[in-house]
């Protein structure tokens, strides 16, 4: 079974930085697609930013154009997503998921494997 295990969040100050993990198991990983996503309490999902499997197309949403990176280290398993800059309004739990495929939709629902999600906590 697919796993998808996230890590590095926590509390951090208006203007700090986090880098979250994604680490996966049972995948071929080179030929998944990783995305990140945000659900802040009483919200719905966010689309973060989504790497190809090669690591060298990516796209960002809006909120995380110029402070966040997202990229990942193949030989490792492992996604990441640092977080520079960070606001209060990015307060939330941050999931990291995969799909396979070349396109890198926003919408969860195109993405088949989820992790279980790491808590982001930013402190004015």
């Amino acid at each position: 079974q697919v796993q998808l295990v996230e890590s590095g969040g926590g509390l951090v100050q208006a203007g700090g930085s986090l880098t979250l993990s994604c680490a996966a198991s049972r995948i071929m990983f080179n030929n998944v697609a990783m995305g990140w996503f945000r659900q802040a309490p009483g919200k719905e999902r966010e689309f973060v930013a989504a790497i190809d499997g090669s690591g060298t197309r990516i796209y960002y949403a809006d909120s995380a154009k110029g402070r966040f990176t997202i990229s990942r280290d193949n030989a490792k398993n492992t996604a990441y997503l640092q977080m520079n800059s960070l606001k209060p309004e990015d307060t939330a739990i941050y999931y990291c998921a995969a799909r396979f495929g070349r396109d890198l939709p926003a919408s969860g629902y195109e993405y088949h494997y989820w992790g279980q999600g790491t808590q982001v906590t930013v402190s004015s």
